[in-house]
């Protein structure tokens, strides 16, 4: 959804998502490449991870990553993110490579460069009203949750930073965010939450009110 006074950033935004992704795929694809093949060499076969996930008005897409973990496996104890993710599986996550395929959802139209990060669909029931106006817009590879503390701040900040996006997105706070982002994946902080190898669950009410 685009303000009547944002109509035209909101089209504009559209536009600069789609050329901008195609030529990032246009210069990256040796790298695209090569992390294929490490992740193929490290984690086999598929390279890809994919899951569905929410976009706009919660319209439920296919959001493409490179695989950071190995396939659950009981018998040798792979069970847990924490067992699961290796050392070079955090590499990727800690650098944002793992998020590079990304890119084709952004030429789709399903995602743009920023915008709330796109989180779990059984997540949808757990939304009170205001943090479910984070679908009011297309889902980011970045956004501003993401340059205040990423997985390491609490769920109530992060909820409450995409809606604040909702808000105030333009062009000016897109780049922005973007130069804030690089910067943070430089320092490689916030990657994981706090006792956590990835990610914590959103657990609604009960984890806002904690």
């Amino acid at each position: 959804m685009c303000p009547r006074d944002r109509h035209l950033y909101c089209g504009a935004k559209r536009v600069i998502d789609f050329a901008g992704a195609v030529v990032l795929l246009i210069l990256l694809s040796p790298l695209l490449v090569i992390v294929a093949v490490a992740v193929a060499a490290a984690l086999g076969r598929p390279v890809l991870f994919t899951q569905q996930r929410p976009g706009a008005r919660g319209e439920v897409f296919t959001i493409l990553k490179f695989r950071t973990m190995r396939d659950e496996d009981p018998s040798r104890g792979l069970l847990t993110d924490a067992e699961r993710l290796t050392r070079f599986g955090r590499i990727l996550r800690s650098t944002s490579l793992d998020e590079l395929p990304g890119l084709i959802n952004v030429i789709r139209g399903e995602m743009s460069f920023v915008g709330p990060r796109p989180l779990l669909v059984r997540y949808l029931d757990r939304y009170d009203d205001e943090q479910a106006r984070r679908h009011h817009v297309r889902p980011g590879v970045t956004g501003l949750a993401q340059t205040r503390g990423r997985n390491a701040a609490s769920w109530a900040d992060r909820l409450r930073w995409d809606v604040e996006y909702v808000d105030r997105h333009s062009l000016r706070l897109d780049l922005a965010i973007i130069w804030r982002t690089v910067l943070v994946v430089a320092r490689r902080s916030g990657v994981s939450a706090p006792g956590h190898a990835t990610v914590d669950e959103f657990r609604g009410d009960r984890e806002v009110a904690a």
